[in-house]
């Protein structure tokens, strides 16, 4: 389901049942996988690789080089950045175009979910499972179940993949919830 008022340029493809809503753009060239709902108003750049089964809320910003793999939650208002050193014009003053830098990948892998308002810098993976608190400005990767938050995002803990923080006791990560132990190294060796 494309709603009306979307843009989606031809040369950009959308996998079986994704539905994609009010004033949505997708570029030439972006890849949308099967099963997604795209919220209002989002921007999916040329080039964007989003999985099956992935949930962008309204207004997101997904720039050329961003990867979401399968599984993945964007929360509303999240940007992805693709560039470290951005600039408008050349030191001669001509406008730069989209072929005159190389876009940095960036890397949402299985299962991840960011909070709302995120900003997501260029260049850096979110591991599995993991979750990014609302808000965060993410300069370094997440490893896979880890939770950050803040400004700069720094790793408080890890989450389990029901979404529930893990509790540390006795040299294991637990899920007060369902019950599942992980094997993860204590907060103060994984921020090393």
């Amino acid at each position: 389901m494309i709603h009306p008022t979307a843009e989606v340029e031809r040369g950009a493809q959308v996998g079986a049942d994704t539905r994609i809503w009010h004033f949505v753009h997708v570029r030439t060239g972006a890849r949308i996988g099967a099963n997604c709902t795209i919220g209002y108003n989002a921007f999916v750049d040329r080039d964007v690789v989003i999985g099956d089964n992935v949930k962008l809320q309204n207004r997101v910003s997904l720039f050329r080089g961003v990867t979401l793999e399968d599984g993945v939650f964007v929360g509303p208002h999240t940007t992805f950045t693709n560039d470290t050193y951005p600039r408008s014009i050349t030191p001669d003053g001509r406008l730069l175009d989209h072929d005159d830098w190389p876009a940095v990948p960036t890397l949402v892998r299985y299962g991840a979910s960011i909070g709302a308002a995120a900003v997501i810098i260029a260049g850096v993976t979110i591991g599995r499972w993991a979750m990014v608190g609302a808000g965060a400005v993410v300069t370094h990767d997440v490893p896979d179940y880890g939770l950050v938050i803040g400004r700069p995002a720094r790793l408080t803990g890890y989450v389990c993949e029901c979404g529930q923080p893990l509790s540390y006791d006795t040299g294991a990560w637990t899920c007060p919830e369902c019950g599942k132990t992980y094997d993860l190294p204590p907060l103060n060796e994984a921020s090393r």
